[in-house]
């Protein structure tokens, strides 16, 4: 199970394929190649990559 890397939630809903989002922090997520990507909505629709608050470890995805 998919658990958001930055408030730990299991809270996930799926959105697309590989992308989901964190309904506790309102976070977009995106899996591709077992890391997670993470995304801020903006206001205007757009999405400003998180990744850079995270290390790759914790982006990590395992089943």
């Amino acid at each position: 199970m998919l658990k958001c890397p930055n408030c730990s939630s299991k809270d996930i809903g799926k959105i697309g394929i590989n992308q989901y989002y964190c309904w506790n922090c309102f976070i977009e997520l995106s899996l591709s190649n077992g890391i997670i990507s993470t995304h801020q909505v903006e206001e205007d629709g757009t999405l400003s990559s998180l990744d850079d608050l995270f290390e790759e470890d914790e982006r990590r995805f395992s089943v």
